[in-house]
């Protein structure tokens, strides 16, 4: 208990040196906090949305899909900047990790600049396009404009939290997301239905409070980066452009950005295929993922630490400690996995029942749950060696291993077992089931080979 109270108040360890089952629970068990509390955030906007009607709830779940490229570009800054900032706080070089902290800011800025000005200014245009109709896209633009239009607040979000991991200092990115949350959820209320003294503003308060509490946090990150009251001190100067270590930066951004592209397309397509089977069945696949990404938050934490230790380790010269912590790590996450995996087996009704007992929901749904079950050992695995190649600087195996995973193998397994097989709802459960073990297995392989190990950053 005294590691876990150490790891969320911060802590100083040099991470090359400590034991590393020390190393490991001291960074995840605040990496894993700042998770959950993601998935709070989520859940407590559309709860107070649905409020307002199916409408709102839409434009919602539409302005979020649209969201999904700026969270794309996002983790692929934060994988960069992890490799970089990583390896050179290993190296005993602090300067030059906030040297690379600072242009990714600017990178940051830049890039959601581009991005924010038109979909800001066009935001009925936009919605319009992704199907709502002319009144609808009229009386809730302005939640997409907002949420739109501030993300530069979401790219710093994801950079600054990225810096503060990388150089450990994960209790600073729990907190940081932890204020935004808490003001968020404070907010919304107050902004949406006019509580107190604020005023009554519907769709466009959530938006606001979104972005205020986001907004609040990317300032206080930037009061520690400046004041360098943890291991990385930015100097205003460090904000220049430079053309080499931009193009560095886009270098490893790149392959990190289509990482998390080509896995989200790949759920779009899955759905459009489990569609043809009907509203009850899609919506026990919807749930069944919902759980399964639910119960997959706390081993994100865990290989987010595996992906620090990895390139800190590179960084101070030592390969093989590095090796040793991916493994070290990868057992901690298939043993909590593997509870968790026994539950999802034995007992998935329960887990839909949370959410709905109409039987053409729940018999899909729990069906579902029980054969990805059987693969959340793999997939605690594999998510550890994803971390360990981006943490190394080398985003472009995951890629290609997604890229033959996903594409190649999930979804036109996934058509000939659901359609051609006539398994239905269970041939895309199945197809998930395999192609995620075999991207843990093509990880593994790929991780032994040790490659990473030379990766120059």
């Amino acid at each position: 208990m005294q590691l876990v109270g150490e790891s969320i108040r911060g802590t100083e360890y040099d991470f090359t040196k400590i034991r590393l089952g020390k190393a490991i629970l001291i960074l995840s068990v605040p990496m894993i906090l700042e998770m959950l509390m993601e998935s709070v955030f989520a859940i407590a906007d559309i709860w107070f949305v649905s409020s307002l009607g199916d409408e709102a709830i839409a434009t919602v779940g539409v302005t979020e899909s649209l969201n999904t490229i700026i969270y794309a570009i996002g983790f692929g800054l934060s994988t960069a900047i992890t490799a970089l900032v990583s390896r050179r706080i290993g190296e005993k070089q602090p300067e030059k990790a906030a040297r690379s902290a600072g242009q990714a800011m600017s990178l940051a800025v830049i890039i959601s600049a581009v991005i924010a000005v038109p979909t800001a200014l066009h935001a009925r245009e936009i919605l319009q396009l992704m199907g709502l109709s002319a009144r609808m896209a009229a009386e809730y633009s302005s939640y997409t404009a907002i949420i739109l239009g501030s993300n530069t607040i979401v790219m710093l979000l994801f950079v600054n939290n990225a810096i503060f991991r990388s150089a450990g200092d994960a209790a600073i990115s729990m907190k940081v997301l932890w204020l935004a949350n808490l003001l968020n959820i404070i907010l919304d209320p107050c902004l949406i239905f006019g509580l107190g003294p604020f005023p009554e503003l519907g769709i466009k308060g959530a938006a606001i409070a979104t972005s205020t509490g986001r907004g609040v946090a990317v300032l206080w990150q930037l009061i520690l980066l400046f004041r360098g009251n943890g291991r990385i001190k930015i100097r205003t100067s460090y904000l220049v452009p430079s053309s080499g270590k931009i193009l560095t930066l886009l270098n490893l951004a790149w392959s990190a950005v289509l990482q998390n592209l080509i896995g989200t397309a790949s759920w779009l397509a899955l759905m459009r295929i489990m569609s043809q089977f009907g509203s009850e069945v899609l919506a026990g696949y919807t749930i069944a993922i919902r759980v399964i990404m639910f119960c997959l938050l706390p081993s994100w934490g865990i290989s987010n630490a595996a992906s620090t230790l990895t390139g800190q380790n590179l960084g101070a010269g030592r390969p093989d400690r590095a090796e040793k912590a991916v493994w070290t790590t990868g057992l901690v996450n298939v043993i909590m996995l593997g509870v968790i995996s026994l539950l999802l087996i034995l007992v998935p009704e329960f887990f839909i029942r949370l959410f709905t007992d109409q039987p053409g929901i729940l018999q899909p749904g729990a069906g579902g749950l029980r054969i990805v079950g059987y693969g959340m050992v793999a997939y605690g695995l594999g998510m550890v060696m994803h971390q360990a190649f981006n943490g190394a600087g080398d985003t472009r195996t995951p890629l290609v291993l997604n890229l033959i995973s996903f594409w190649v193998i999930e979804i036109p397994l996934a058509w000939w077992l659901a359609i051609h097989l006539d398994m239905k709802e269970m041939g895309v459960f199945y197809a998930i089931l395999i192609a995620e073990s075999t991207l843990t297995l093509l990880g593994v392989w790929m991780f032994r080979r040790g490659r990473w190990k030379g990766k120059l950053i």
